[in-house]
């Protein structure tokens, strides 16, 4: 079949008994999702992708909108001759055995056990605490100041710190400490929850999962939002140190979570009268 023959303009009503009419393939679509893409990726990196994203998604919805109207593009499939279609599914009066509510096995949800939310909690705090020597030692052998990764992740919060010149990076801060202790701390708890939920729906060997594989993406997620979140932590952060840190958390705080007895969760039963019911017969 040609393209001149699968994609033709029929008017309203035109039939082939011999095909089925379906939607042309087109590619717009796609090209418009990226356009999106780069419009929202220009954001966080460079005007100029903003600018491509804005052509791009033009381009792409005047392309699609061509292929609706003024007439829809469309693909004829040819059937099968009658001899090699299936036949229509003959009606049976046979019995079906209902299942009874709640029975094993029914309705399963996936995953069928999981880690409690105190694993998270747990593993967020004890991950926390690796996290933090892993970035004080850094501190003390790369910058010669144990305040150094403190004052560094306190410039989100704290606008002089993120003016602040190496020494006084360098130097104690009261504030800066309790900033800094109180924005690591939820952040750790708030990953120690998100292990508990993304680790059982992960295939097995969790700790390379939560150990290695996480703490990459969530570093890569970091590097391109960082210049918005932190621009002093992007200028100044040893990025060899940080994924190390990273590393750390995720290890401590995958093993503490992997570790813990799982729970079961709460599998859905069918109400009554339904398919899962022994409601009748069909």
């Amino acid at each position: 079949m040609t393209p001149s023959e699968s994609e033709t303009a029929r008017p309203t009503g035109a039939t082939d008994p011999g095909a089925i009419e379906l939607p042309a393939p087109t590619a717009w679509p796609m090209a418009l999702a990226f356009g999106i893409t780069l419009i929202f990726a220009g954001l966080v990196t460079n005007i100029s992708t903003t600018v491509v994203g804005i052509v791009v998604t033009l381009a792409a919805a005047v392309g699609w909108w061509r292929q609706v109207l003024p007439v829809p593009h469309v693909e004829h499939v040819p059937l099968r001759p009658p001899a090699e279609r299936a036949r229509p599914i003959a009606a049976s009066r046979t019995p079906v055995e209902r299942g009874s509510r709640g029975e094993g096995g029914h309705r399963l949800r996936v995953p069928v056990v999981v880690p409690p939310i105190s694993a998270g909690v747990k593993g967020g705090i004890v991950g926390g605490v690796a996290m933090a020597v892993v970035a004080l030692l850094y501190g003390v052998i790369g910058q010669g100041s144990l305040w150094y990764p403190v004052n560094l992740l306190s410039a989100v919060a704290i606008p002089g710190m993120a003016e602040a010149d190496l020494a006084q990076l360098r130097a104690f801060s009261g504030a800066a400490l309790i900033v800094g202790i109180l924005a690591h701390g939820v952040i750790s708890l708030l990953v120690g929850l998100l292990y508990v939920v993304i680790l059982p729906m992960l295939p097995r060997r969790h700790m390379l999962w939560g150990g290695l594989f996480g703490p990459l993406l969530w570093t890569g997620l970091l590097w391109g939002l960082l210049g918005v979140i932190n621009p002093v932590l992007k200028v100044r952060v040893d990025w060899g140190w940080f994924i190390a840190s990273q590393i750390a958390f995720g290890l401590a705080a995958g093993y503490v979570v992997s570790r813990t007895h799982p729970v079961a969760t709460p599998q859905t039963t069918a109400p009554p009268g339904s398919a899962g019911g022994r409601s009748g017969r069909r």
